[in-house]
């Protein structure tokens, strides 16, 4: 079957952690991606794909911080980590081929996605884990992940004078809904 992402019933973050000598009076900032689609097929016999494509410029802090701080961090992570004017989408591509999935009850599914992340114009293996359960016309896939920006060309970003940075993993956590089309 064939599925459409449903961007208002899923939930898609991301979260940075603060590093350095002055780490503790840092942020460690969730991220809400806004705007992503894409497709998945999935028959429910381990046989399934997925494309999805986020637009960088999306994600909205979710951390209540003062004024000033909130706009130091979406312009230190979009000017200076995405860069999202020279590279305004990431997408992940996973053609059925690559899809392992393992039933683990009735309408539940424990898959493995090997598929490619094209993230800061880098394009990589990217191996998602995912706990599908499927339902009457929708699939839902729920997981997390760490990534590692420095393996996407991502420069490391400090602050204060290099006393606090920006760790080079960060978690990302999805809660994918999609519908029948």
């Amino acid at each position: 079957m064939r599925y459409t992402i449903d961007q208002q019933a899923s939930k898609f973050t991301a979260k940075a952690f603060a590093g350095g000598m002055l780490s503790s009076f840092g942020h460690n900032p969730t991220f809400a991606i806004r705007k992503f689609d894409g497709e998945a097929e999935f028959d429910g016999n381990g046989t399934g794909s997925l494309d999805l494509t986020i637009g960088a410029d999306s994600l909205e802090l979710m951390d209540d911080v003062p004024k000033r701080d909130r706009w130091d961090i979406i312009r230190m992570m979009n000017e200076e980590l995405l860069e999202t004017s020279r590279f305004p989408e990431i997408a992940y591509h996973c053609p059925a081929s690559k899809v392992t999935a393992k039933s683990v009850g009735p309408g539940r599914y424990d898959v493995t996605l090997n598929g490619d992340l094209t993230l800061h114009g880098v394009t990589r293996s990217q191996p998602v884990l995912a706990h599908v359960v499927t339902g009457d016309g929708t699939i839902r896939a729920y997981g997390d992940l760490m990534l590692k920006q420095p393996q996407y060309g991502m420069k490391h970003v400090t602050a204060v004078g290099s006393m606090i940075s920006v760790k080079d993993e960060v978690k990302l956590a999805f809660d994918i809904v999609a519908r029948n089309k």
